[in-house]
């Protein structure tokens, strides 16, 4: 079902009774929020000192700065029992000076803050879900907060470590009915998303999601057509899921947007810069994760 030519597929105490959304409808819904958007952007931090500034670099070169990167302050929100935007924070193998929130890339960072919020406003205005507005929280897996939201979201698992205890918070979240998703991704990205995977269920199996799993029609129909590149073009955008013991009759635990960033058309889909129907489909596949999660 394409959201630019076609109503919403009505769904019994999830949509709104009798509303048909358009891309139209979404634009000026996103255009609407977007001065809220740019007022919670946390400001970025001070360029560093001429002699501070870490080293430009090239493919052949370092990509930056392998030591702890300098600590920022994360105001999250106190739990009130609504549906929250969950981000997991990590320690990048690597870390540089950027355009990304507190002036830093983490790369647990990109998109941060304002894909959430797009995101959380979408939800809100389009399903009765009544998600938590204006962003999200951001937790390590080890921190007993963490539990508390059952949907998380992790950005480019290419500089993705973690510590023992980090291992063992996200299985015990996993399999006391956590959900995760993985998004900004490319291909040479996969070793390493393999290997941490491995540590926290091992022997667990990336499996390709067709668009007849129940995923893709938890709120909108998603067909293959509407898993469109969203920011890379490294190679064919394929949606991977992980399920609880390597059994398709079981739980799903893990989504991963392979080849995908589907946070990047989240965070820019008020501002111009990408085609509707992009943004669109970004939103289709996150309601629908959101609206599984929540109802498996």
């Amino acid at each position: 079902m394409r959201l630019t030519r076609g109503a919403l597929r009505e769904i019994p105490g999830m949509l709104h009774p009798r509303r048909v959304v358009t891309a139209a409808t979404i634009s000026l819904l996103l255009l609407a929020g977007a001065s809220l958007a740019m007022t919670l952007l946390p400001s970025e931090g001070a360029e560093p000192a001429a002699s501070e500034e870490p080293q430009r670099w090239g493919r052949s070169r370092r990509r930056g700065f392998t030591d702890a990167p300098p600590e920022i302050d994360i105001q999250n929100m106190e739990y009130n029992g609504r549906f929250t935007f969950n981000r997991i924070r990590y320690r990048p193998s690597y870390w540089s000076w950027g355009r990304y929130a507190w002036g830093l890339d983490l790369y647990w960072n990109h998109d941060y803050p304002r894909a959430e919020q797009n995101l959380m406003l979408m939800l809100d205005e389009l399903t009765l879900v009544d998600p938590n507005l204006g962003g999200g929280n951001i937790y390590e897996v080890d921190d007993p907060d963490f539990f508390k939201y059952p949907w998380a979201y992790l950005s480019e698992p290419g500089t993705w470590t973690m510590t023992d205890e980090e291992v063992e918070g996200l299985r015990n979240y996993l399999l006391k009915g956590g959900f995760l998703v993985v998004d900004d991704m490319r291909s040479q990205q996969m070793t390493v998303l393999r290997e941490n995977l491995d540590r926290v269920l091992p022997g667990a199996r990336l499996e390709i999601l067709d668009t007849t799993h129940p995923i893709f029609h938890a709120f909108f129909d998603i067909t293959q057509q509407d898993i469109m590149y969203q920011a890379y073009t490294y190679g064919m955008p394929v949606i991977f899921g992980v399920y609880e013991d390597n059994d398709p009759s079981k739980r799903l635990l893990v989504v991963v947007n392979y080849n995908q960033d589907i946070g990047d058309s989240w965070e820019w889909a008020n501002t111009g810069y990408l085609p509707i129907e992009l943004s669109n489909n970004a939103y289709k596949l996150g309601i629908n994760y959101v609206v599984y999660a929540m109802t498996h």
